[in-house]
């Protein structure tokens, strides 16, 4: 008698727990964990081994205390937890149903913070505030949204329902529903004093940035193909030497 080899739908798909239910939102917990990490493998292994877990059981805990007006134990328990698990969820912040924490080392979520169903976080993510009035002021994170390990969203911004945020993406702005975010914001490497162009030919001005110095290179051939098209005499074109970063190339 032969053995069926199961197909490969078969073989990802997470086994159903439904005994779970009966243990309401601790036992939901639980299965989404099965549901977004293949490594696990049993109940008990989720339940003495993954500090994203008992992260989340904690905050549960201090969140119930802080909405009654215990501000202290909260705060209590919110630092007994991130002194076990290694991530910092303040007391206030509001998290839903399913919610998955995978690693979670360095992870941190402040006050104001809502996060909505079935999201996963990954190590190393910040749902920092940007200001220090007292209101809303940390990122509004939609259901079935995705942050990769390094991921900072900063600021009363919403990340819309579906969306996925890359590994280590900077996000200052809203995201739409369903959409993927990846990459770093712009930063200013120095600020320009009026009167004064807004790039320089010399290297010290993008203070031996080789991203800058390639956005200098480029608006000065730019300058050179107007003043061509505009029949004004052009000049030699400078060598390419001039124009890399010592030890790497444009």
């Amino acid at each position: 008698m032969t053995r069926r080899t199961p197909s490969a739908a078969e073989a990802n798909r997470t086994p159903a727990r439904r005994w779970l239910r009966l243990f309401g939102r601790w036992g939901e917990d639980v299965q989404a964990i099965f549901d977004h990490d293949p490594a696990a493998r049993s109940v008990p292994e989720v339940l003495i081994l993954y500090p994203g877990f008992h992260a989340v059981q904690m905050h549960r805990i201090a969140h119930r205390r802080w909405a009654r007006g215990h501000a202290f134990s909260a705060r209590f328990i919110s630092h007994v937890n991130r002194m076990f698990t290694g991530i910092e969820i303040h007391p206030g912040a509001t998290i839903g149903r399913r919610f998955v924490i995978d690693h979670g080392m360095s992870i941190v979520i402040g006050e104001t913070a809502e996060i909505g169903d079935d999201v996963m976080l990954y190590q190393g993510v910040t749902l920092g505030g940007t200001s220090l009035a007292h209101r809303k002021r940390h990122p509004t994170i939609g259901d079935r949204v995705v942050v990769g390990a390094g991921a900072k969203v900063l600021g009363a911004v919403t990340v819309g329902p579906g969306a996925r945020v890359g590994a280590g993406a900077i996000v200052v702005k809203d995201v739409p529903a369903g959409a993927t975010v990846v990459g770093l914001t712009g930063r200013v490497i120095d600020e320009h004093l009026d009167g004064q162009p807004p790039m320089s030919v010399h290297l010290e001005e993008s203070k031996d940035d080789h991203a800058v110095r390639v956005l200098e290179v480029l608006v000065e051939r730019v300058q050179q193909l107007e003043e061509r098209v505009n029949g004004d005499a052009l000049t030699a074109p400078p060598s390419t030497a001039e124009f890399l970063v010592e030890g790497a190339g444009i």
